[in-house]
């Protein structure tokens, strides 16, 4: 018995050490400004855009890398986790960047439905960017070309490759929400967002991708720009958390139409793995208990701000004249008042690296534990 078990034990040294850790190749990321490595400032979309300046970039990377954050973000932190390094932007291609590990797509202030729906609705002046999702899309067929020459080679290449379909639609009701727009007259373009975004995530799997992760909405009743603009002394707006619910219960609603459009493509793709990751839950699990999370200063108010009970001023934002940042990023989910922390991210990227916050949960295990 003691010499079967021994051989047992050998066999399968043998296969472990014989056989490459399974992982992902190279990781193709789109979306807006919760994942932009560096696109944004590479447009010259703005003379002088304060994410290109301290203090974003502070905490990690000690200069400014066009992140909208004080360090690194979901994206990043995936990267680390299966041993890749962080994905470039794809408008340093230009500048010779290295692609072999996979390109970043995303644009901060980027919409999932083109620049004209805006423009015809007289809401399009306030456009952070034109690079919406279909833009993205653009890019990456032109880059494809030059990644692999077939179907089945780009195939073969796609099938180790990890796509992340966002977070994208979030501006797409941030930009209405601001100037004015109602819940009931958001809500009616849910399901054009929704169906833009499913129909991207389509058109990837018909380019070969096999491994996608499509993130839902942030919960946006708990971030302090919508907690400064939509304050109101009705203490039955906001729940338990201090969040405001009705815009809670608006995010809530996008991501319950984006996880049935994605049971459909499900069904369609049954060679695909299409996960959701469930943004949401893994942000309210700190938000709900941000002292167990190392979030000494609560969630709601922002790092970086000019002033105010939130910390964001708009005319005082973070990076412009009036503002200053906090001693301790690490202590704050909220960076600006409008993105998070690398802190926050670090702990949303954790519930879906880990889980329980990818459904399916993703197919490799980390090489390294975030």
């Amino acid at each position: 018995m003691k010499i079967i078990v021994f051989l047992f034990i050998s066999f399968l040294r043998t296969v472990l050490s014989s056989s490459p850790s399974p992982k992902y190749d190279s990781i193709f990321s789109f979306g807006d400004s919760l994942a932009d490595t560096g696109n944004f400032l590479l447009t010259g979309a703005l003379a002088f855009p304060v994410i290109g300046q301290l203090p974003y970039g502070e905490t990690f990377f000690h200069h400014a890398t066009g992140r909208c954050c004080d360090g690194r973000l979901v994206l990043d932190f995936i990267a680390e986790a299966y041993g890749l390094p962080y994905i470039p932007p794809y408008l340093a291609l230009a500048k010779g960047g290295k692609f072999e590990h996979g390109v970043n797509f995303a644009v901060a202030g980027a919409t999932a439905l083109d620049a004209k729906f805006f423009y015809d609705r007289k809401i399009g002046q306030i456009l952070w960017t034109n690079d919406s999702l279909s833009v993205q899309l653009g890019w990456f067929n032109k880059l494809k070309s030059t990644l692999c020459s077939s179907k089945q080679d780009c195939a073969n290449y796609f099938k180790r490759s990890l796509f992340l379909v966002g977070e994208i639609g979030g501006n797409d009701y941030n930009y209405p929400f601001f100037v004015g727009g109602t819940i009931k007259q958001l809500k009616a373009i849910v399901t054009g967002v929704v169906e833009t975004i499913a129909a991207a995530t389509s058109l990837l799997i018909e380019e070969g991708a096999v491994e996608l992760i499509v993130p839902g909405n942030l919960p946006i009743g708990c971030n302090a720009v919508y907690l400064t603009l939509f304050r109101t002394p009705n203490k039955a707006a906001y729940d338990q958390n201090g969040c405001l619910k009705a815009y809670n219960g608006f995010s809530k609603y996008h991501n319950s139409q984006l996880k049935l459009a994605l049971e459909k493509l499900r069904q369609k793709y049954p060679h695909a793995k299409i996960s959701y990751a469930d943004y949401y839950g893994a942000a309210m699990r700190f938000i709900h208990a941000p002292q167990h999370y190392g979030f000494s200063e609560g969630t709601s108010m922002a790092c970086c701000g000019g002033g105010g009970p939130y910390n964001f001023n708009n005319s005082a934002r973070c990076g412009h004249t009036g503002s200053k940042a906090c001693l301790d990023p690490k202590s704050f989910a909220n960076w600006d008042g409008v993105h998070l922390t690398e802190a926050a991210y670090r702990h949303i990227a954790m519930g879906l690296i880990n889980g329980p916050f990818s459904t399916p949960p993703l197919t490799f295990t980390p090489i390294k534990l975030i």
